[in-house]
């Protein structure tokens, strides 16, 4: 039996370690990775963002796109893609990657439509979450002044509702709800106008409303828009300059 000496050993450590490390190799501006099997990968460059910045707001996000000095040189794309949603994204580099870079998400609160409601919950909701336009003056009189006997005696010809609602000490007034009522609740970005549509108002006994949409999400279309414009209005520069591009 042959003896090994150390130096021999060390010889042969030393060629399979050869064999089993990785060799790179490059074309056209590209690396490649050579495996010990002879398996070729492409080499990605680190060079994107690991995650995407998260924000809630337009003006925020106005002020990011204005202080990105390392981008200045990049197209960015900012895609509007729903009332409460946007995203922006690079430009595709030469290995065919697209980075996301910010997303941005409104902070609505949540509606309940469709759903029958006490007298005191909508009034709160009608306040907090819908701003003050005349059928919301209505509809906040009407549910202020109901008693469980007027919705027991309301007159329904399926499209209006009336109740006998106190308007004083000692009146009482025969108030009819209106259908449907034009309403616009917090459904986008605070920065833009929010978008007015039509909903039902339908009240039931128990002093319980509801509203109901009625406009088929015509009003996402016109909030998307008010975005647009938005971005395009405080982003004039960057836009004008090819820098960044905005998308709906």
């Amino acid at each position: 039996m042959m003896d090994l000496t150390a130096e021999l050993i060390e010889s042969i450590g030393e060629l399979t370690l050869e064999a089993n490390e990785s060799k790179t190799l490059k074309i056209d501006d590209k690396t490649y990775s050579i495996d010990g099997r002879g398996d070729i990968h492409l080499v990605l460059p680190p060079n994107i963002a690991d995650q995407e910045i998260s924000i809630n707001t337009l003006t925020g996000l106005v002020s990011m796109l204005k202080n990105m000095d390392e981008r200045k040189s990049e197209k960015l794309f900012v895609q509007v893609k729903s009332p409460s949603e946007i995203y922006v994204y690079g430009a595709i580099d030469s290995y065919g990657r697209r980075e996301d870079l910010i997303t941005v998400n409104a902070m609505l609160p949540d509606i309940y439509y469709s759903n029958f409601l006490s007298q005191e919950n909508m009034n709160i909701m009608l306040q907090s979450q819908f701003v003050k336009n005349d059928d919301q003056q209505l509809l906040l009189k009407v549910i202020g002044n109901l008693k469980e006997e007027n919705v027991a005696t309301s007159t329904d010809d399926g499209t209006s509702q009336a109740v006998k609602i106190r308007s004083g000490v000692a009146s009482i007034d025969n108030v009819k709800v209106p259908n449907p009522v034009i309403l616009a609740p917090y459904r986008t970005f605070v920065e833009v106008k929010q978008p007015e549509s039509r909903f039902v108002f339908r009240m039931q006994e128990g002093m319980q409303s509801a509203i109901f949409e009625a406009d088929g999400g015509a009003w996402k279309n016109e909030a998307m828009r008010n975005i647009t414009e938005f971005l395009k209005s405080n982003l004039e520069t960057e836009i004008e300059s090819k820098h960044v591009v905005v998308i709906s």
